[in-house]
C-alpha cells in the first residue's frame, strides 16, 4: 500500500487510498457495532464473524452430541481436540516467523513468560545472574520475573534499565534480556533482530514478549535469531477475552528443562506414566487440558490471517498510523510520545494530554473507543484488517473537538 504523505490529508484523498486497499475486503470478516470506530484492538481485538457458529458448533455438536469422544478422531464424531493446541500453533508460528514444533498454545501469556524466562535462564551461561530488562515494561513481565526470581532464592538480579541504554548494560554478567517488542503505552517498536544480536554478541540468551507484535505487523522471530517469545491471542489475533496464548522456544532449545512439567506436556500424556517424559519440541511446555472452547474461538481468528500478506499488513499500518499523526499534528495540549520514525512505531498511537482521562471518556461516548494509560496518556489502537482511513479521519475530528471542549 502507498503510504501518505506527513501534510494534513483530506477525506477525499483518505477514501481514495481505501478504495485501493489489498485489504479492505476483510472489514466483511468482522462483526464490529454500527457508529463506532475501534480503536482499541490493541487491547482486545473485534469480533470474527466466523467465530459465533464454531462456537456454537463445539458446544452443541462436538461437547453437546459427541461428549467425550471428541477428544479424539474417530469414526463416532470424534473431533480430535487433542491435536487443537498444535493446530492453533501451527496458525501462530506463520505470523511470528517460527516453525510449527517451535510453538505451543495454551495458559495465559504471564504463565507461559513464567516457563519461557525459566527455560531461558536454565540454558544461559550459569555464571551470570542479571536479568536485564526495559524499565518502562509491561508490569506482568516485571511481576513474573521477580517472582520467579523469588522461588530461585534470589539469584538473579532484575536488571530495568531505560530501552534506550539497552546495549550500554549489556555486560558479561547479563543471563537473560527480558523485553517487550512494543512498549504498550507509546507503541515505540524495538528492532527485534538488531537487539538479538547485541545480546548473543554479549553472550545473552533473549526472550521477546510480541503482546503488541504479533498480528499487527510481520515478526520474523527465527530470521532474528530469538531464543524465546511469549505473546498473547486476545490483542491483533482476535481470539477473544482471555484468549489462550502462545510461547515459541528456538529449536536449539528445545531440550531446555520445562519448570511447569504438565501430563499434556508428556511424550504419552494417556500412558499415565508416574514420571515425566517431555513431549517433542514446544508441546513439552504445553501444560495442562486444552481449553477447547477458547481454543477453538482463536483457531478460527486465526484463519482470518490465512490470506493475508504480511508485508501489506505493515504497510497499512504505517499508513493509518501516519494519517491520525497527521491529521492530528499540532493539535493543543496533544503531545505525541510515540516515534514518527517508522520503523521505530508499532500499531498504535499515543499522546500525552493534561485531562487524558475524560478525554477519553468523552471519544468513547462518541463511538470512538481508544483507552487511557496512567497517568496522561491517550492510546489508540490500528488493527489493518478492518480499520480505514476514512475511519482514522473521523476519529482524529472527534478528538480535535474533544480537546477543543476540554479548553474551553
Amino acid at each position: 500500500m502507498t503510504q501518505i504523505t506527513p501534510q494534513r490529508p483530506a477525506l477525499d484523498a483518505l477514501q481514495a487510498l481505501d478504495a485501493r486497499d489489498p485489504l479492505a475486503h476483510k472489514r466483511a470478516e468482522f462483526l464490529l457495532p454500527p457508529g463506532v470506530i475501534y480503536l482499541d484492538g490493541n487491547s482486545l481485538g473485534a469480533l470474527p464473524a466466523a467465530v459465533p457458529a464454531r462456537l456454537d458448533h463445539v458446544t452443541r455438536q462436538e461437547w453437546g452430541d459427541a461428549l467425550i469422544r471428541s477428544w479424539t478422531a474417530n469414526n463416532e464424531g470424534g473431533r480430535d481436540w487433542m491435536a487443537l493446541p498444535d493446530r492453533v500453533a501451527a496458525k501462530v508460528a506463520r505470523l511470528i516467523g517460527a516453525r510449527p514444533h517451535e510453538v505451543a498454545v495454551g495458559d495465559s501469556t504471564s504463565v507461559n513468560l513464567f516457563k519461557a524466562l525459566s527455560a531461558a535462564l536454565a540454558v544461559a551461561d550459569a555464571g551470570r545472574r542479571v536479568i536485564l530488562t526495559d524499565a518502562d515494561n509491561f508490569p506482568t513481565d516485571l511481576y513474573v520475573a521477580q517472582g520467579l526470581n523469588a522461588l530461585l532464592g534470589g539469584r538473579y538480579e532484575l536488571r530495568p534499565v531505560p530501552a534506550a541504554d539497552l546495549s550500554a548494560h549489556l555486560g558479561p554478567e547479563v543471563a537473560v534480556v527480558m523485553l517487550t517488542q512494543v512498549d504498550y503505552r507509546t507503541g515505540e517498536r524495538l528492532d527485534l533482530a538488531a537487539v538479538t544480536a547485541q545480546a548473543h554478541a554479549a553472550g545473552a540468551v533473549t526472550l521477546w514478549d510480541l503482546a503488541h507484535s504479533a498480528g499487527a505487523f510481520e515478526v520474523d522471530l527465527n530470521g532474528a535469531g530469538a531464543d524465546f517469545a511469549v505473546g498473547c491471542g486476545y490483542k491483533y489475533l482476535n481470539g477473544g477475552p482471555g484468549a489462550p496464548a502462545f510461547l515459541f522456544v528456538a529449536e536449539r532449545h528445545h531440550a531446555a528443562p520445562v519448570a511447569l512439567s504438565g501430563w499434556m506436556g508428556h511424550a504419552d500424556p494417556f500412558e499415565m506414566a508416574r514420571d515425566y517424559a517431555p513431549a517433542a519440541g514446544a508441546r513439552r511446555f504445553v501444560v495442562g487440558t486444552p481449553m477447547v472452547l477458547s481454543l477453538s474461538a482463536l483457531d478460527t481468528a486465526l484463519d482470518v490471517f490465512a490470506d493475508v500478506d504480511l508485508g501489506a499488513l505493515r504497510a497499512k499500518s504505517l499508513s493509518l498510523t501516519e494519517t491520525f499523526m497527521a491529521l492530528l499534528d499540532g493539535i493543543p495540549d496533544l503531545t505525541l510520545v510515540t516515534p514518527s520514525d517508522p520503523s521505530r512505531r508499532g500499531s498504535q498511537v499515543s499522546y500525552r494530554h493534561p485531562q487524558a482521562r475524560e478525554a477519553m471518556r468523552r471519544l468513547v461516548e462518541r463511538g470512538v473507543i481508544g483507552d487511557f494509560r496512567t497517568p496522561d496518556i491517550l492510546r489508540f489502537g490500528f488493527t489493518p484488517l478492518y480499520l480505514s482511513h476514512a475511519e482514522v479521519y473521523h476519529a482524529a475530528q472527534a478528538v480535535q473537538d474533544v480537546v477543543q471542549e476540554l479548553r474551553a
